[in-house]
């Protein structure tokens, strides 16, 4: 047997590849799809939802992180608003590269689609989580202070090359643990990979924009000595580099092993209907 019928033997498609390769293909094709072409409402309600539920992570975690002084609780505890943002489809800035750039890919949607949703998600994930942790700041007086040291860990680096590295870091396991998520249908299993990645990002001080930034924002509104500049200067290196950990960290690697079903969706050698009816 050469290595071609061996491929076929393990796999029943025609790509010569795993049958749960050419699923996942199809499916992070389709769900990419849809997302890039939801309309501007359905992607500012997302994007802000995904806000409020990073802010409800960020509510657990304070109070875990006052009670307990232990980053390792808080960070499991902050799992809480991961796992909202899988129950309720709300999309959080970094959460899914794959999906979107394999519908690009695959032709079945445009850069630019795919650069409004990153814009839009990033944009309203920070008005919601300000929106959420002004009301925190608001009602829970005593817990400014733990707000203010959390935010001034984050903004205060040894070095530069320490704050790109915590970055590359958040972006790549925040892409990883949501790919895992999509990986099983147990509620169970998505819980443990949620508060996992609240332990990781949290617990060892990883830098995430979006999820860091709200944190910084409310202790401003507490009081914090952090300007406006300062924010903006940590913003513009952290963002980045946080793309750059979820995709070529994460990304790029699934795409190399997918591209042949991607190129032939795009060139027409099969449509996507034909190519799901082939994952079945």
């Amino acid at each position: 047997m050469d290595q071609k019928d061996q491929r076929r033997r393990l796999g029943s498609n025609d790509f010569d590849i795993e049958d749960e390769l050419l699923e996942e293909a199809v499916d992070t094709v389709v769900e990419g799809a849809e997302r890039l072409n939801r309309k501007w409402p359905e992607l500012m309600v997302t994007g802000f939802f995904g806000g409020i539920d990073v802010g409800l992570g960020i509510l657990a975690m304070m109070l875990v992180k006052q009670a307990t002084d232990s980053d390792i609780l808080a960070g499991m505890a902050f799992g809480i608003g991961l796992l909202a943002l899988k129950l309720a489809h709300s999309e959080l800035f970094t959460e899914e590269f794959l999906l979107p750039l394999n519908a690009v890919i695959a032709g079945q949607g445009t850069v630019v689609q795919i650069v409004r949703l990153w814009a839009v998600s990033l944009v309203t994930n920070l008005l919601g989580g300000l929106a959420f942790i002004s009301i925190i700041v608001l009602a829970l007086p005593n817990y400014h202070q733990t707000l203010v040291d959390s935010a001034m860990e984050y903004m205060d680096q040894p070095s530069l090359v320490v704050m790109i590295a915590l970055s590359l870091l958040a972006g790549a396991t925040i892409t990883l643990g949501t790919r895992m998520q999509q990986g099983t249908d147990n509620d169970v299993v998505s819980a443990i990979l949620c508060m996992i990645s609240g332990l990781l990002v949290i617990g060892l001080g990883m830098l995430h924009g979006a999820i860091n930034a709200i944190i910084i924002f409310a202790a401003m509104l507490a009081g914090a000595g952090i300007t406006i500049p300062d924010f903006l200067y940590w913003f513009a290196i952290v963002i980045p580099f946080n793309m750059l950990g979820g995709l070529l960290i994460i990304t790029l690697p699934r795409l190399v092993r997918t591209h042949r079903i991607l190129k032939a969706v795009r060139t027409g050698d099969i449509s996507l209907e034909e190519l799901e009816d082939e994952a079945e």
